[in-house]
C-alpha cells in the first residue's frame, strides 16, 4: 500500500473501485535501473504501465545497421511508452527503452493493465490518451528527420534542451546529441563547428555552451 500516494497522481485513480485500487496496489512494483541499462528490448513482450518516479528514459528505434532514432524522452511523472503501445495491437515495430540516468519507476504488468482497462472506462481512456500523446511525439520526431535540415534540427534540440534544463550549458557529448536527433556523430560535429564559427556556440569537454540564443532560435523557427 506504500505506493498509493504516487498512484493517486494518475487521473483515473479516484474513479477506481476499492477492489480495483487493491488490485492495482498489489501488482505494482518498484524497479530501479542504472544509467545505461536497458529498460525494454524491442522484441520483448509488452511490460505494461511504467510510471517514472526518478530519472529519465529514452525510447528509440534501432535500424538494421545499428543506427538509433530517438522517438522521445520521458522524465519523472511521465507514463512510459510501453503502456500506450500495449493497447494498440496495430503497433508492430520494436521500440527500445534505455535509462539515460539512474532511474526509478513503478511498473504494472500488462495483464493487470488490460484487465483494468476492460473493467474501467477511465483506465481505458487514460491508456488511449497516453497512446495519442506518444504517437504525436513520434510524428514530430519523424517530421524533423524527413523534412527539416540538420541545422534546424540541431537548433531545435539545443534550444529545447536549454529551456528544459534552464541553462545555456548542455552537458552532452556530440555522440549523445546525434542519437537524440537521429543522425551520425560526424554530421553533428560538422554542424556544431558551423554554429561555433557563427558565434552561436562554444564547446567544452563533454558539452556545449550557447552564446547567442536568439540567433539559434531564429534557425529553429526557420525565420530570417
Amino acid at each position: 500500500m506504500h505506493f498509493e500516494k504516487e498512484l493517486q497522481q494518475l487521473s483515473f485513480w479516484e474513479h477506481l473501485s476499492p477492489i480495483q485500487k487493491k488490485i492495482f496496489l498489489q501488482n505494482t512494483a518498484k524497479v530501479c535501473y542504472q544509467k545505461g541499462d536497458h529498460v525494454h528490448y524491442g522484441g520483448e513482450d509488452c511490460a505494461g504501465m511504467m510510471l517514472l518516479q526518478k530519472g529519465q528514459v529514452r525510447a528509440y528505434l534501432l535500424s538494421e545497421d545499428g543506427r538509433e532514432i530517438t522517438l522521445y524522452r520521458l522524465d519523472a511523472g511521465d507514463v512510459c511508452v510501453l503502456s500506450a503501445a500495449c493497447v494498440l495491437d496495430a503497433i508492430t515495430f520494436d521500440v527500445f527503452v534505455d535509462a539515460q540516468t539512474d532511474t526509478e519507476l513503478l511498473m504494472l504488468p500488462n495483464k493487470v493493465l488490460q484487465h483494468l482497462m476492460q473493467e474501467n472506462s477511465f483506465v481505458e481512456a487514460f491508456a488511449y490518451r497516453m497512446a495519442a500523446e506518444r504517437f504525436s511525439d513520434v510524428m514530430w520526431a519523424m517530421q524533423q528527420i524527413l523534412f527539416m535540415g540538420m541545422d534546424r534540427r540541431l537548433a531545435i534540440f539545443l534550444t529545447e534542451e536549454a529551456a528544459k534544463k534552464k541553462s545555456l550549458e548542455i552537458t552532452m557529448t556530440q555522440e549523445q546529441i546525434a542519437k537524440y536527433i537521429g543522425t551520425a556523430r560526424e554530421v553533428v560535429s560538422r554542424m556544431v563547428k558551423y554554429f561555433v564559427k557563427e558565434d552561436m556556440l562554444e564547446t567544452f569537454r563533454g558539452g556545449i555552451r550557447i552564446l547567442d540564443m536568439e540567433k539559434l532560435k531564429k534557425i529553429a523557427r526557420n525565420t530570417p
